[in-house]
């Protein structure tokens, strides 16, 4: 349930209101921050008004979970208690669900549970690593240090991420665009040139009929424009679920660059998560499992499993990731080769982390380059649309001039004479 906080100041009288995302109205006041001197009425969001809001409210991302390891990281460093830490905090958030989550997590923690537990309430802010992460914390007495780590590893991350997806703005407004162009033509041009090659009785191309029969279709049930427009907002809403298929990942890991592109995001991931769980004291077995599901890609995934299973059969590290390494790509026999040399020197979890900046970095010179590497796509998909416009267009007028110039049976065409 959302419940709209009203925050008035006491001495100016000036308002502002907050978004929770709570069932309580307690919670709904610590999670939006509410200042000493500062007066609070909660009014509960339902129906169409709460179906609006989260319709249009900004979705959690990596910024807020940011801001909030870091701020905790900071209040707990400075001795300040976990619910005041959170309190604080709650006023830095800008989204209603981590301003509820916070509120809840406050509450819990009042009520006497277990900090990592009462993070693991939450599955979808605060992933199992994460959870796994705040559990060693508690045991090791080194809260504050998981929070730091977390903070930070999630920044490089989401600064990476945040760039290749400014890099695919360009395509995705060049599919955009192309849809509108043809939905258009297909209302305003094609049945115009339909009745001129119609009248004219000639035999047309196979794009040409492709055209017209389009444009007939939305001529005939106009609201078939909606379809691809649906399915364009479906893409790009639903896309994260649809990259989890497996068989998608495999196919976009077979592309070329973009296949590049997806390697190199999830080994970044999953080697700087599991070199954050080595370095908290996490079981092998567990931080190798969490590792997995943190790849968010399938081969990686199982990859760890697999280098789970030679771990549990009694082989090292190292063997593991050597015997699987062809899972990893082009890279895998590099990065086994370096697990191998920490298994002699000591630090995996420092190298681990080290092959995670290295591939942080590579990731941020693609995505500074990223409009560059999608631009002999983008051209070829804008030739390939183009090309099919302009031939269903034209090419039926390469045979107008049987019906212009009709041949009369056993008259030769004419031809033009030249003068001595």
């Amino acid at each position: 349930m959302l419940k709209k906080v009203v925050l008035t100041n006491i001495h100016t009288a000036r308002s502002f209101p907050v978004i929770v995302d709570t069932d309580d109205d307690q919670k709904a006041i610590l999670g939006a921050g509410k200042a000493p001197n500062e007066t609070a009425v909660v009014t509960d969001i339902v129906g169409v008004d709460e179906a609006v809001h989260r319709g249009t409210t900004k979705a959690p991302g990596k910024e807020e979970m940011v801001i909030l390891f870091g701020g905790l990281a900071r209040c707990l460093e400075r001795n300040i208690s976990t619910i005041k830490s959170l309190e604080l905090i709650s006023g830095r958030l800008t989204t209603p669900r981590y301003r509820g989550a916070v509120a809840d997590i406050a509450h819990k923690v009042l009520d006497g549970e277990k900090l990592s537990d009462c993070f693991a309430r939450h599955p979808d802010l605060f992933t199992e690593d994460i959870v796994a992460l705040i559990r060693a914390g508690e045991e090791s007495g080194q809260v504050h240090e998981v929070f730091r780590q977390v903070a930070r590893s999630n920044d490089k991350t989401q600064r990476v991420l945040k760039k290749l997806r400014a890099g695919l703005i360009y395509p995705a407004i060049v599919l955009v665009l192309s849809v509108v162009v043809v939905i258009v033509m297909s209302f305003t041009l094609v049945p115009a040139i339909s009745k001129l090659y119609g009248a004219m009785n000639v035999s047309l191309p196979l794009a040409t009929k492709i055209m017209m029969g389009f444009s007939q279709i939305l001529l005939q049930q106009p609201y078939y424009v909606l379809v691809p427009i649906v399915g364009l907002f479906a893409l790009f809403k639903y896309w994260p679920k649809i990259y989890r298929m497996p068989k998608v990942q495999i196919f976009l890991t077979r592309v070329p660059t973009v296949g590049n592109i997806i390697r190199k995001s999830a080994a970044m991931v999953s080697f700087r998560c599991l070199s954050l769980l080595l370095h908290a004291n996490v079981r092998i077995g567990t931080a190798l499992e969490i590792a997995a599901r943190s790849a968010n890609h399938v081969e990686y995934e199982r990859f760890f499993l697999r280098v789970k299973e030679h771990i549990n059969d009694g082989m090292s590290l190292p063997e593991g990731f050597l015997i699987e390494s062809h899972l990893l790509g082009p890279d895998g026999r590099m990065i086994a080769g370096v697990v191998q040399m920490a298994g002699e020197t000591g630090g995996v979890n420092e190298l681990l982390d080290d092959i995670a900046a290295d591939y942080e970095e590579e990731l941020d010179i693609i995505a500074g380059q990223l409009d560059k590497i999608m631009e002999p796509f983008m051209i070829v998909f804008l030739a390939t649309i183009v090309g099919f416009l302009i031939y269903a267009i034209y090419g039926p007028i390469f045979n107008l001039s049987k019906v212009i110039l009709p041949k009369k049976p056993g008259q030769s065409v004419p031809t033009a004479q030249t003068t001595p």
